[in-house]
């Protein structure tokens, strides 16, 4: 593939010269385009040294652009990555200026565009980049990213720019999980107790949107089925919407059929109120008192179907953490349970530490961002998956 790598002017710039090599390596033949505040980062003869090609960072240019050399390139490009894309280009783009030679590029490409934006987390955050984003999205431009995690400027939050891997992986037509499809759970369940109140728990499924990003990066297609959250879903990916247990259960048995692989990361709640009020109850006695009825088990429906995928499973605890993480995993036959100690802050938290546990192995992975703890289990997940299936 014909690679054009826009570089905007941020300190994630920095990656942009170990993006393009290994990019060259896997056998994507690279050009470089620099925006003015990128030299300020990143040399145009790192990048040259990497890429073997001249690297432009003007249209003033006299002596590419004697035969229309902008021109040229827009119609050499077979695919445009702009890595980091910074706040500023992202709103640039998405008003369609052509104020340097990027911009204009992307203009007159009529190659798919793909955006790895980094920014500080207060500006991915507000409302005018998230409109200028809903903006490229519309007209078909892929957003990668951002992770979670440090910044440079000492904030934590949305806001890094994707590694390098995985952006190479996401143009790749083959990742490593290429063909596989996964199904994966993330979230809550709220279960209704009356038109305007419930029963639910404080998960807010990052770690599940974690796992199905990364999944999808490394070239699997992904069904992601989720309670109620506020998170962006991830690209490239299917989202169903659900709200209970019961709608839970029913859209991923759906969502199952001919699945290689099934992670349940949601928070699905064990018991619902066995009859919903029509009308909001209204205060009256000291007590309320509510039956509840068990919901249906959601990880050991799909580990107990005649042609299941492979199943992953987690388990929440406060105390005694792998021996109830053991038992859960031979109760429900799951093939691996990721277990975590819910007593260290982790609910609606970036970071988080798990522990695998498999039939005859055990493996801890400390505590890190929720996207790099994806990456890191899909990648211990990936041999034992295909072992199932030999």
């Amino acid at each position: 593939m014909r690679l054009l790598l826009g570089i905007g002017g941020g300190i994630a710039a920095y990656k942009a010269v170990e993006l393009a090599r290994r990019a060259t390596q896997r056998g994507f033949e690279v050009r470089c385009v620099l925006t003015d505040a990128a030299r300020q980062f990143v040399s145009a003869t790192s990048l040259q040294a990497v890429c073997r090609y001249p690297v432009r960072d003007s249209l003033w240019d006299q002596a590419a652009e004697a035969a229309m050399g902008h021109i040229e390139l827009a119609r050499w490009a077979e695919h445009v990555l702009i890595a980091p894309a910074t706040a500023n280009l992202v709103a640039r783009l998405a008003h369609g200026f052509a104020n340097d030679l990027l911009t204009t590029l992307v203009l007159a490409s009529p190659a798919p565009l793909t955006l790895a934006p980094a920014m500080n987390q207060a500006m991915w955050r507000h409302p005018a980049t998230q409109q200028n984003l809903a903006v490229l999205r519309s007209r078909n431009v892929r957003i990668i990213g951002p992770d979670v995690g440090d910044q440079a400027c000492g904030d934590v939050g949305p806001g890094r720019m994707v590694d390098v891997d995985d952006l190479i992986a996401s143009l790749s037509p083959n990742g490593p999980l290429t063909g596989q499809r996964w199904v994966v759970s993330a979230g809550p369940t709220f279960e209704d107790i009356d038109p305007v109140r419930f029963v639910g728990n404080r998960s807010s499924g990052k770690m599940g949107f974690a796992i199905a990003s990364a999944a999808a990066a490394m070239g699997a297609g992904v069904t992601l089925v989720c309670g109620p959250v506020t998170l962006q879903t991830p690209n490239g990916i299917s989202r169903i919407d659900v709200r209970s247990a019961t709608q839970m259960l029913d859209a991923v048995l759906s969502a199952c059929k001919g699945a290689h692989v099934y992670v349940g990361a949601a928070a699905v709640a064990d018991y619902r109120p066995s009859s919903v009020a029509d009308q909001k109850l209204k205060k009256s006695a000291d007590v309320l008192e509510l039956r509840l009825i068990k919901n249906p088990d959601i990880l050991a429906t799909v580990a107990a179907l005649p042609d299941r995928p492979f199943v992953v499973g987690f388990a929440a605890e406060t105390r005694e953490l792998l021996e109830y993480a053991r038992r859960k995993r031979e109760a429900k036959g799951a093939d691996v349970i990721l277990a975590n100690d819910v007593s260290e802050p982790v609910f609606d938290h970036d970071e988080s530490a798990l522990v695998a546990i498999a039939a005859q192995e055990e493996q801890l992975f400390p505590r890190q961002s929720k996207i790099d703890l994806a990456r890191s289990v899909i990648q211990w997940l990936m041999p034992r998956i295909a072992g199932s299936s030999a």
